[in-house]
């Protein structure tokens, strides 16, 4: 079996040490600079050759500079002779443009995909892509994993007897009925429609939330504005406490203080594929419960490496094979 070497972009670094002290493996130095006209150069300061590469790098925020240095990463390694180069993408931003729903627009899922693989990439680890047709952008082996049983261990110190699992629209349902099967809860939905990135309406919520334990669940939470349209509509039901659950916690543009802000809220619960934020003051911060799904991606390392099944691991919801 060929050797492993795991390497970190910029985006989270604390995400890749912690997946590496539960492989049991060091975490191989990156060098990356800058040239004077702005260009980026990556270094990869450990050798490759014949090895099999795990590159770590979730696309967050500048997303285009961590794109452009994970392109760099695959190059780099692609160069030095790499056995197999794995990318491990715990959030990929560019899978909400899924679909072509306006005349001329791209479709930036399935062009990043594109370029990863034309910059060496051999196959994909990624985390509760936003839409699953985005699984078959990619034309190398992509093991898509999800959160929903870290979000299950949390949720199963409460008494679930009495809770609704909400979806804020029809898409995430699915999803959303899994995660209630895992607890043993009921499940509902919001009618959205959407009108622009941060402007949404849910004309109602489609199922039985009225004096019940709420859990609503998203993939992810950008700006907010679909959870609190969604919040809007429940109030109107009367349930009887609400709490606040997704993957991919990117809280941009304030989302974070105004989700605490609502009283109602007992919780708001993330895993950590992108880092926490951190220019939020403490008070903001105080409903905010961060899980590690650094566990299951280091064992997906180590399943892979192996050439052992990964969804026979995550006994993924929708069905993909690892």
């Amino acid at each position: 079996m060929r050797d492993i070497a795991v390497f970190s972009g910029s985006a989270h670094p604390d995400l890749a040490a912690e997946v590496c002290a539960h492989l049991g493996v060091p975490l191989s130095p990156t060098r990356l600079s800058r040239f004077a006209n702005d260009c980026l150069e990556v270094q990869l300061q450990a050798n490759c050759r014949e090895r099999d590469v795990f590159l770590i790098q979730p696309l967050v925020r500048p997303v285009q500079e961590h794109l452009v240095e994970l392109l760099l990463m695959c190059d780099a390694a692609r160069g030095a002779s790499a056995g197999r180069i794995t990318v491990v993408m715990p959030h990929y931003s560019y899978a909400r443009s899924d679909k072509k729903d306006a005349p001329r627009i791209s479709l930036g899922g399935r062009l990043v995909a594109d370029l990863l693989v034309a910059a060496g990439t051999s196959r994909v680890l990624a985390m509760t892509l936003h839409a699953p047709q985005v699984h078959g952008f990619f034309s190398v082996p992509v093991d898509h994993l999800h959160a929903l049983r870290e979000l299950a261990a949390h949720f199963r110190q409460y008494d679930l007897s009495r809770t609704t699992v909400v979806s804020p629209d029809l898409g995430n349902a699915k999803e959303a009925a899994a995660f209630a099967r895992m607890i043993g809860a009921q499940v509902a939905a919001g009618a959205k429609q959407r009108f622009a990135d941060d402007r949404v309406t849910i004309s109602s919520v489609i199922g039985h939330v009225a004096g019940r334990d709420v859990i609503v669940l998203d993939d992810e939470i950008a700006k907010g504005s679909t959870v609190l349209e969604l919040l809007d509509r429940l109030r109107e039901s009367g349930p009887r406490s609400i709490r606040i659950a997704c993957t991919h916690g990117l809280f941009a543009e304030g989302a974070l203080k105004r989700l605490t802000e609502q009283p109602d809220v007992l919780e708001i619960v993330c895993t950590n594929t992108v880092p926490v934020p951190v220019d939020d003051p403490e008070e903001y911060r105080s409903k905010l419960r961060v899980l590690s799904i650094a566990p299951a991606l280091a064992e997906a390392v180590r399943r892979i490496h192996n050439g052992e099944s990964v969804s026979a691991l995550f006994d993924a919801p929708r069905g993909e094979e690892g």
